[in-house]
């Protein structure tokens, strides 16, 4: 216990945090701008995968990060678009287009590494580049806070204005309005004249360009290379993240942090004296407990709506 608290009180653990943090919170502001209009997308990791896959070949080919960016964000979004077409046009199941597009991801990805460079799983011959990190200067002039929020890749910073940028969009945009009026009754949007499959087209490409930010980070900040599934699951502990987090950017960022703090724990195992096995479980029971928290939190929601409609309905035949 002493070598987990010696570790967490470390301003090295705690920029590990917001590193790690950073691909988890693109990708839940993109589940809840996506679930906010009335559809999941549960092809994050495969929108991930495929932006990873894609910043690192064509900022090699390119010699540039920002063309890999570029690239990234435009196949992440080009992800969200098919699976709006499967689900919205060709009315197919929207969870298993999305998992058929996570698998594609999952074999897509190494199979055009392979033909694109002759590499087996890694992109060891590739020479792409990395994005740059921003405020190295300050870290060692601002003390206690400076080594932990100084120093990050440009991403990292993105991902968090992201988060005020997202709740803006969503409260106080006319856009925004028509969005989440979708999500809450799609009926009633239409009847009112809102195009409810053009929303919802919207929303998932642009869930889908917020993932495509996060899996640029992986393979051009996290790391500088691109490796067979290295999204390692974050597209599901991101819905996770949106879940635990509700309508709010500020409490998806917070519950963002809270998988981060997991997995930046994880990272760490050599040091915790405990089964490493265990320690590379930490980040998925979080998930786990999470997700039973949330579901517990919405059923009691539910019970206490249904015993003030019962309440009300009894004032009522009372008054009668």
């Amino acid at each position: 216990m002493s070598s987990i608290l010696d570790i967490i009180g470390t301003s090295e653990f705690w920029y590990s945090v917001i590193r790690v943090t950073t691909p988890i919170l693109f990708a839940a502001l993109g589940a809840l701008i996506s679930d906010s209009a009335g559809v999941i997308n549960i092809a994050l990791e495969g929108s991930m995968l495929w932006s990873a896959f894609a910043g690192v070949v064509f900022s090699a080919w390119f010699d540039n990060a920002w063309i890999g960016l570029l690239a990234a964000i435009i196949i992440g979004g080009l992800v969200g678009l098919m699976l709006a077409y499967f689900a919205l046009n060709l009315k197919t199941d929207i969870i298993l287009s999305a998992i058929a597009l996570n698998l594609m991801a999952a074999g897509g990805t190494v199979f055009l590494l392979f033909v694109v460079s002759g590499d087996r799983g890694i992109s060891s011959s590739l020479d792409s580049r990395i994005l740059p990190k921003l405020f190295t200067g300050l870290a060692d002039n601002v003390p206690i806070i400076g080594p932990v929020i100084f120093g990050h890749n440009v991403l990292t910073y993105v991902a968090f204005v992201l988060v005020f940028a997202t709740w803006f969009f969503m409260f106080k945009t006319p856009m925004g309005l028509r969005l989440r009026a979708v999500g809450e009754n799609f009926h009633a949007a239409d009847s009112v004249g809102i195009s409810v499959k053009k929303i919802q087209y919207q929303a998932l490409v642009l869930s889908g360009v917020m993932a495509g930010l996060g899996g640029a980070f992986m393979s051009m900040g996290y790391v500088s290379w691109f490796s067979q599934n290295m999204t390692a699951g974050r597209g599901f502990i991101a819905l996770a993240a949106k879940a635990m987090g509700g309508v709010s950017p500020i409490g998806t960022m917070i519950a963002s942090l809270f998988f981060g703090f997991a997995s930046a724990l994880a990272n760490y195992e050599a040091e915790i004296s405990v089964p490493a096995e265990f320690v590379k479980m930490i980040p998925y029971i979080f998930t786990i407990v999470g997700l039973v928290v949330y579901a517990s939190k919405k059923q009691a929601d539910v019970k206490r709506i249904r015993q003030k409609q019962a309440e009300a309905a009894t004032s009522s035949k009372g008054e009668k």
